[in-house]
Order: structure tokens, then C-alpha cells, then sequence
């Protein structure tokens, strides 16, 4: 089987956090899109273990590859609410360790209970990364779902709908520095005084900063 082609890719890898949420440097996304308008036609990026809440990746990437490893803590039950919503291949690497069966009909049950938008199931691929078994399949399983976006019209669709979560991050972060900006040395140190204090409102003075009338 043709093994995939990476000679015009990068890989993105350990970009601190820095307190973000949602599992993403808040500088990934620009990274990704400088590495994008250089001629990088596949640009991986790999985060940091996806729970109920680590999930800004699928606002980023075309296709999304949750990894499990049977025996490491990874119990699909306490993690469906983020994996359920991204995953759109699952693989189950070191697949020749026990447990590993009992991952997959996890996988499997939840799937039966979940509704996708696009009319894919996400498949589930074992892989031994030690020893390249299930390689070809991952590739070809990542090539099938890029085929379907295609076919589907969906990758534009979803590229809109990720630049638009995007637009309003950088407008939020954009009139965050403004405002900080705008407010004196102290000034943020003495309104939160006075709110702990209960001297003023905190959604009248939010109001106030906003529209330039605090005093």
C-alpha cells in the first residue's frame, strides 16, 4: 500500500498553552495560517489530550484524529462530550495491548448514539506506531474523509464557519488590549477594590469602560 506523502508538510508541536482552555495556543491558528500561505500543503498539528473542554482544534483543522491508548487512562466514557464532537477518524494506537477491544466497542456505542451533520461516521483504525501496522489505513481512512469534504461541498462550508469562531476571538482579544490600554496605571487594581468592597456594580462599570464614560 502507498504510504502518505509528507515532503510538503510541517509539524506544529509543543506550543504552550499559556492558560488558553480549549486545548490551543492562542498563537497556533496564526502560526497555522502563515505555514499555510508559504506552500505548506498539509500542516499537522498535534494538541494536548482532548477532555470535555480541549476541543478549538476543530475550529482550526480540515480533519481532526483522536488517538486513544487502551490501558492509559483513556476511558472513552468520561471523555464522549469533547471526542464525540471532533473526532472525525478515531484510532486506537498500541492496539496490541489489551483493553484495546473494549476501547473500540466503546467507540463503537457511543457512535450508535451520536448524530453528525455531515453523514460521516468516523472510523476507528488500530495502529502499532512502533512497528507501522495500520499506518496505510490511518492515511487512507484521512484520504476517504478528505474525499467526502470535497464531494460534499463541506470543506469550504466548514472553513467559513471556523474563520468566522475566529473574526470574533481576534475582535474580543483586540478590544481587550484596547481597553487596557485606555485605562490608567492602577486604575484596573482600584475598580476591582472597589467592587470587592461592594462600592460599585461590576456590570455598570464593564458598561462604563466600554463606552468610555468611567470616572
Amino acid at each position: 500500500m502507498t504510504q502518505p506523502v509528507l515532503d510538503a508538510g510541517i509539524y506544529i508541536r509543543s506550543m504552550a498553552t499559556r492558560g488558553s482552555l480549549g486545548g490551543l495556543a492562542r498563537t497556533t491558528a496564526d502560526v497555522s495560517t502563515i505555514l499555510g500561505a508559504s506552500g505548506r500543503d498539509l500542516i499537522m498539528i498535534e494538541t494536548v489530550g482532548v477532555g470535555q473542554d480541549e476541543v478549538d482544534i476543530v475550529r482550526l483543522a480540515n480533519i481532526t484524529v483522536v488517538i486513544l491508548v487502551p490501558g492509559m487512562g483513556d476511558d472513552v466514557q468520561s471523555i464522549k462530550a469533547g471526542i464525540m464532537e471532533i473526532a472525525d477518524i478515531f484510532v486506537i494506537n498500541k492496539s496490541d495491548r489489551e483493553g484495546a477491544e473494549r476501547v473500540e466497542r466503546e467507540i463503537r456505542a457511543l457512535q450508535s448514539l451520536a448524530v453528525r451533520g455531515d453523514n460521516w461516521t468516523p472510523p476507528i483504525v488500530k495502529t502499532v506506531a512502533t512497528d507501522g501496522t495500520g499506518i496505510p489505513e490511518l492515511a487512507a481512512a484521512i484520504r476517504d474523509y478528505q474525499t467526502h469534504l470535497q464531494r460534499e461541498n463541506l470543506l469550504l462550508k466548514r472553513n467559513i464557519q471556523n474563520w468566522q469562531a475566529r473574526l470574533v476571538e481576534m475582535l474580543r482579544d483586540a478590544m481587550l488590549e484596547k481597553a487596557r490600554d485606555q485605562l490608567g496605571e492602577g486604575e484596573m487594581a482600584q475598580y476591582a477594590a472597589e467592587v470587592a468592597e461592594h462600592k460599585r456594580d461590576p456590570y455598570t462599570l464593564v458598561e462604563e469602560i466600554v463606552q468610555g464614560r468611567r470616572h
